[in-house]
């Protein structure tokens, strides 16, 4: 009954939900690909999916899949996603990994039966919080294990999700596991009406990630610094003035400043020009802060090394729309974070990473400065923050390891 009466609903609104899609910028072939109108390979394929609906999702679950790549070199590989910017990170990142990228189907039993009889998965990885019902029964009906991994939901979440806990209680324990990123989230899931025998805590994909190799080496002598990572146009003003203004009572304190595109080089240098610092590129086969106040570091694939070398970072695209990048290139090296307010490609992230005390979710300049200056002011505090980051990287560690068992428990090719 609960699959017809969405088939009825749906051609009602259909005209509506078409238009809201095409509205908001998705073209006609990624509508198809939604109603699982694509070409595919034979039944005798042995596919392993995964599914992340957006850019943090599909980043979580990118080394996951590249290890999957390695283990099963002749299994099909189909990874989703549910939105524009999901499919760009995943072309981006696994283009050359997965044998299929495409959108997940509209959660109707009509379509998902066409996406499954397409590509037939024999175990699905669904990432964090989706949760889609005809998907669920049909794979159910069909013996595909099915799989929430890095399961989370928000505080905020919880409180609507509270009131259908009827409603999700039996679609839940459809699912063959359901693998949570902390004890909060795996008491959230079994309120929900999550089968208490296969949901567990996994720890978070996010943190399965190790120091990259040093391969150079840089001097910083006896200062202190200040990394500002991925810029944005409006950001380098802000970082600029709160170093100037955090340099009058730190004389000691230097600042690498990292655009996230190197196109804004000319940019950013006319406004490191205007604070009268003394500056070089890193380019010019710069090797310390010696002679300088400021680094541009203008060279490709050195920023997560460069993390190695500071004494704070801040993270940029958070002072802009963009959502932030990723704060754990800088907390591997167990250094302190900041960040402005715009986080939500990561916001799972800095939730651990501000409950441990690992880092800093800022509101404005004024909020900048004053985070750096209790970190540069206070050693105890300093030294505080830098153990409470080790303490949070290393518990959530083994999440990956945790996954790759699951796929090899159930996964027969």
């Amino acid at each position: 009954m609960f699959q017809i009466l969405c088939e009825v609903l749906f051609k009602i609104i259909e005209p509506i939900f078409l238009l809201v899609l095409k509205r908001t910028g998705y073209p006609k072939e990624a509508i198809d690909r939604k109603k699982a109108i694509f070409e595919w390979f034979t039944q005798k394929d042995n596919v392993i999916m995964f599914h992340g609906v957006s850019v943090g999702e599909i980043m979580a679950l990118e080394r996951v899949v590249k290890k999957t790549r390695e283990i099963y070199p002749n299994s099909k590989i189909v990874v989703t996603t549910g939105t524009h910017t999901g499919q760009d990170i995943a072309y981006k990142k696994l283009g050359d990994t997965a044998d299929l990228i495409t959108y997940f189907p509209i959660d109707l039993p009509s379509i998902v039966r066409t996406f499954l009889d397409k590509t037939n998965p024999k175990v699905v990885f669904i990432a964090e919080t989706e949760i889609w019902p005809n998907f669920a029964i049909e794979t159910k009906k069909r013996g595909t294990k099915l799989f929430v991994i890095n399961g989370r939901i928000s505080d905020k979440s919880f409180k609507s999700y509270k009131l259908f806990r009827f409603f999700f209680k039996p679609f839940l324990n459809l699912y063959t596991g359901i693998y949570t990123q902390s004890d909060d989230d795996n008491k959230k899931f079994l309120y929900l009406g999550a089968n208490p025998e296969t949901t567990k805590r996994m720890n978070n994909l996010k943190f399965d990630i190790t120091k990259p190799d040093i391969d150079f080496t840089f001097d910083k002598g006896n200062s202190r610094i200040i990394l500002a990572g991925s810029t944005h146009h409006g950001e380098d003003e802000i970082v600029l003035k709160t170093f100037a203004k955090l340099k009058t009572n730190n004389p000691d304190l230097k600042l690498i400043l990292a655009p996230r595109h190197l196109t804004r080089k000319d940019e950013v240098t006319r406004l490191v020009e205007k604070t009268g610092f003394k500056y070089d590129f890193r380019s010019n086969n710069r090797s310390g802060m010696d002679g300088i106040d400021i680094l541009i570091l203008d060279t490709l694939g050195e920023l997560s090394k460069m993390y190695a070398f500071c004494d704070i970072a801040f993270i940029g695209g958070s002072f802009n729309k963009t959502g932030g990048h990723n704060p754990l290139e800088a907390l591997v090296f167990n250094k302190p974070v900041i960040s402005g307010p715009s986080i939500h490609n990561f916001r799972d992230i800095y939730g651990l990473i501000q409950k441990a005390g690992a880092g800093f979710v800022v509101k404005n300049q004024k909020q900048f400065y004053e985070s750096a200056n209790n970190l540069l002011s206070d050693k105890n505090f300093f030294d505080t923050t830098v153990q409470k980051g080790t303490k949070v990287f290393a518990e959530q560690q083994g999440a990956m390891d945790f996954v790759i068992d699951l796929l090899r428990k159930f996964y027969n090719p």
